[in-house]
């Protein structure tokens, strides 16, 4: 292998790393104070947390394109603060990569610490408390390493979905933090060089099965669907003991140090001052990240607004002449229309076979179940610029690039493993009782289904739908792939325009995309809150 791609891989798993560690590490206190906050306030609070992740990765990308640039708000406000003498350089290297990326990623890990969390017994730290335990004591060395099934799943994740991306780095990154998946896009788009792409991918999917299966070595998969990751329950090996020891020094390490700084401040402070220290903290660093991860997303609306002919953090005046020129466009309305016909047409396609998928798994039992599940959920896992290149040798065979039908049915294959996710944990819950009971009153199969099974479980079907619609209506990466000449999404010409000039119309489609996605989460919320209270 050309020692350029070696390094190229090694620059993507360090960035890959980095982004690990900081979403973990800024996601751990959000996760830990909605699993300790009353569940009416935790239903609230998520929204917030998932309003990011619902946005599309263009408009994060380009809010943060504003925002850290020389003369965005992040600088304005360094030089007010008088923390730096010029404006600082935060885009277009490491950190710009890290910051966009890390802020993608961090709302995956909350989202996948915080079930974990939810299930650990209070009465664990209440008996330590009463044995003598200080605060300290308490969280690093009996809640922390109960969370850490939580930690490990959420790490995983992260590390492999960031492998895998290629529009922050290719707009906040510089020629130094070059991804495998950038060198990808520009083996095809730019030389068209196709062998050369398939191999970097098959590179990259090599890489991610290695991960993969050090990981299950290590910890085990069974956690990332929320199993034990106890010894006892499994087979252990020499890593997985030895990566285990070494966790256990660090957290006893931190546990003793946070003691003595805890022991230290408690003896400078009345008792019930030092409580109310412990839970301000908490809820500081929940606001921070949250902050940190609204910002961005927020920040797009008032520049879209602005009546100049650049965006502007502060922009002086009102002016919706951005929005008319959205809507004079025919590029901009056509590929409105082409990303809402696609995503209705893949949802229900995707939430056909997912459903269909989701009872096969949840309620029969046949051989290979496991690996059937594996199968089904691997484009969550598989980087989608793997699948995008395989899909279109496949495409060209058919005659399907660069038509609807093809997108159709890769956004369907994409949003599949949403949907069967979904359907399976409303599976879950069902008490077939009810089908049993019909049964016996003489209903056939089909009218159990139809008017039994489906009316019931109908909330967890739209909610699937939802999810696969926004699912496609902002994918790109495949899009890149597919689409092109006069059949084109949304996130494909923002992208387009975007490679071209930051400009306030791109301002305008972001806020009008920012405000479909807030409406899908907030339906699919009214949704969730509806069926449980059926």
């Amino acid at each position: 292998m050309d020692p350029v791609y070696f390094e190229v891989l090694l620059i993507t798993f360090k960035i890959a790393g980095w982004t690990t560690v900081i979403s973990v590490v800024g996601g751990f206190p959000v996760a830990y104070y909605l699993a300790n906050a009353n569940p009416h306030d935790r239903n609230t609070l998520i929204i917030w947390v998932l309003l990011p992740f619902w946005t599309s990765f263009l408009v994060r990308t380009f809010a943060w394109m504003i925002l850290l640039g020389r003369n965005g708000a992040v600088n304005q406000l360094l030089l007010a603060l008088g923390v730096v003498d010029a404006p600082a350089s935060l885009i277009f290297n490491l950190t710009g990569t890290l910051i966009g990326m890390s802020h993608a990623m961090m709302p995956l890990a909350v989202m996948t610490m915080l079930p974990v969390m939810l299930t650990i017994d209070g009465n664990l730290s209440r008996a330590a408390a009463t044995l003598g335990a200080g605060r300290a004591q308490i969280f690093w060395r009996i809640y922390v390493p109960q969370c850490m099934p939580g930690v490990s799943a959420a790490a995983m994740m992260v590390f492999i979905s960031s492998l895998g991306f290629f529009i922050t780095p290719a707009l906040l990154g510089g020629a130094r933090e070059t991804m495998l998946t950038q060198v990808i896009i520009t083996q095809i788009q730019e030389l068209l060089n196709w062998p050369a792409a398939s191999t970097l991918s098959a590179l990259l999917l090599a890489a991610s099965v290695i991960v993969f299966v050090a990981y299950d070595r290590v910890v085990g998969l069974s956690s990332l669907a929320g199993g034990s990751t106890d010894r006892s329950a499994r087979s252990t090996t020499a890593w997985s003991r030895a990566v285990g020891g070494v966790g256990r020094s660090i957290v006893n390490a931190l546990g003793s140090i946070c003691a003595a700084i805890g022991a230290v401040i408690a003896a400078l402070l009345p008792d019930r001052l030092f409580r109310r220290l412990g839970g301000g903290a908490s809820l500081c660093l929940f606001a921070l990240v949250v902050a940190f991860l609204l910002a961005p997303t927020l920040f797009v609306i008032p520049a879209s607004f602005t009546p100049g002919n650049s965006v502007q953090a502060n922009p002086n005046g009102f002016s919706l002449r951005w929005y008319e020129t959205v809507f004079a466009s025919t590029d901009w309305t056509s590929a409105a229309w082409n990303s809402l016909i696609v995503g209705l047409a893949s949802g229900f396609l995707a939430l056909v076979l997912g459903t269909m998928a989701a009872f096969a798994l949840a309620w029969s039992r046949f051989p290979g179940k496991t690996a059937a599940l594996a199968v089904i959920l691997s484009p969550l896992i598989v980087p989608r610029i793997v699948i995008a290149v395989a899909l279109f040798f496949l495409y060209s065979k058919l005659e399907l690039v660069g038509t609807a039908t093809g997108l159709v049915i890769a956004h369907a294959v994409l949003a599949v493993p949403y949907v069967v996710i979904t359907v399976m944990a409303v599976l879950a819950t069902y008490d077939r009782r009810l089908d049993q009971a019909a049964a016996v009153m003489g209903a056939g199969r089909w009218q159990i289904l139809r008017r039994i099974t489906l009316p019931i479980i109908k909330p967890g079907l739209l909610s699937a739908f939802l999810f696969a619609f926004a699912t496609s209506f902002d994918e790109l990466t495949v899009a890149l792939f597919l689409t092109g000449g006069s059949f084109s999404t949304l996130p494909r010409q923002m992208w387009s325009d975007l490679l071209l000039q930051i400009n306030p119309t791109l301002a305008a489609v972001a806020t009008l995309l920012l405000a479909v996605m807030t409406g899908l989460l907030f339906l699919n919320e009214r949704i969730r809150r509806s069926a449980g209270r059926a």
